[in-house]
């Protein structure tokens, strides 16, 4: 029982060491150059000047990265962000997340 617990908790911290790497990983100059094409509806500075477009300033790092992934691998509908996220790599994903994650959601 106790190798099964020792198991256990290695696993997790493998899993968290990986999630880890994968976030300190993340480019967030990358990301910002990759932004461009985002400024057009969510604005320049990850506050978005149309109503029904969200802001992506100050949003969850990880919360990015999900949707991202789920509007490019067609879980996730959206006319508009599927053709926007189908040629995204995981590592522009990661530094668009990273990028809008770090912006004042203020707009300051």
């Amino acid at each position: 029982m106790k190798k099964m617990k020792t198991s256990a908790v290695l696993l997790a911290l493998a899993v968290t060491g990986l999630v880890s790497t994968s976030t300190l990983a993340a480019d967030a100059a990358a990301g910002k150059a990759k932004s461009v094409v985002c400024a057009a509806c969510h604005g320049t500075n990850g506050i978005s000047q149309i109503p029904m477009y969200p802001n992506l300033a100050g949003q969850k790092e990880q919360y990015l990265v999900s949707s991202l992934k789920a509007f490019r691998d067609g879980q996730r509908k959206n006319m508009i962000m599927a053709p926007m996220a189908a040629n995204l790599s995981d590592a522009d994903i990661e530094n668009l997340a990273a990028y809008y994650a770090k912006l004042d959601p203020a707009g300051k």
